[in-house]
Formats: structure tokens, sequence, C-alpha cells
């Protein structure tokens, strides 16, 4: 499924990150930077040892030894993904405040676009950032990444394409009908 926002692209697919042909794919990441479970590890393994050693870096280097926090984003090279580029952001885990929770979704989203904007990049590829693990209601995630991801098309010049890559059809399903009331 394909929605054309203002000479944009949005897209729905059902696939896996790590071979999409993109400028650049976002991580799920978890707030070390040093891989772990689902998307996270998958793109760890993906890369290879030296997305982890760049990793390590930017947290010794950049974050002062800290995590990363939940919805911030940092941009690493790719190594041998197909993609130029890795955008790992922090998603929030669901419990607590539901408001609070769903703006944490949203910096991820923008952050992320931002950052692919700076950097004049034209393909950036999304999973579904917390629904997995952190038990995000992919309903909510779905419709809040849509709009996040539709507002920031409305507003600026790159990128110009965005894809949303899913697990499940039935992960496709929820984000399609997200995309029919927002797009």
């Amino acid at each position: 499924m394909k929605q054309e926002i203002n000479g944009h692209t949005l897209a729905l697919k059902v696939g896996d990150i790590t071979t999409e042909e993109s400028d650049v794919i976002v991580n799920a990441a978890n707030g070390s930077l040093m891989g772990g479970g689902g998307v996270d590890g998958a793109i760890h393994r993906a890369a290879g040892s030296k997305l982890l050693e760049e990793c390590k870096q930017i947290v010794k280097d950049e974050l002062d030894g800290n995590h990363l926090g939940t919805g911030e984003a940092v941009i690493t090279n790719g190594y041998h993904l197909p993609a130029s580029y890795v955008i790992h952001t922090v998603g929030p885990v669901w419990g607590g405040e539901a408001s609070e929770k769903d703006q944490l979704l949203i910096n991820c989203y923008q952050n992320a676009l931002t950052l692919a904007h700076d950097k004049k990049l034209e393909h950036i590829c999304f999973p579904s950032i917390s629904t997995g693990i952190y038990r995000f209601p992919i309903e909510r995630a779905a419709s809040l990444a849509i709009r996040t991801i539709t507002e920031f098309l409305l507003q600026h010049e790159q990128p110009t394409h965005v894809t949303m890559v899913l697990f499940s059809e039935d992960d496709y399903a929820v984000y399609a009908k997200a995309l029919e009331e927002w797009g």
C-alpha cells in the first residue's frame, strides 16, 4: 500500500528491514546501543561487528558513557546492510502515563526523520517501534507513527520516500487502517 503526501511517498510492506535497500533504516534500539533482541539484534547481526564498535564509541564519546534516552536518536553507518545508514532510536516501554508514552513514541519518529532530513537522505525505512517486547499497543502506535510521518512529510523536502517495514500481515493490516485514516 502506498500513499502520496505532498509529493512524497509513504509505503507499507511486510518484510525484513535488514534486507531493505534504502538510504537509512531505523533500529528500534535499546538505550545501551549494544544490540539485543528483535529488530535491534537482527540489525546488529546483519550489519556486523563494526556497527557495535561504532555504537560503543557513540556511547563513550557522545553520551558520556550513558544510555541513549527514550525518544532520542543517533545515526551510524550501515556496514554490511544494504542501507547506507542506521538510525537508532529508543522507543517507550508501555505502561504508566499513556500521553507521556505517546509523546516519547512520536519523538522517536520525529527525531529519526529529522536526522534523515538533515543528512539529505531520500529513503528511510521504519519498523513498528515499541510494539514488540515493549508492548506498546499496535493500533495506538500505528496511528501515532502514520500521523507523525504524514505531518513531517507535509513540512519537509526530505525524505521523499518513507517505508514502514512490518513484521507480519496482521501488523500490516493495522498500519493500513491507520494510513487510510491519516493519509
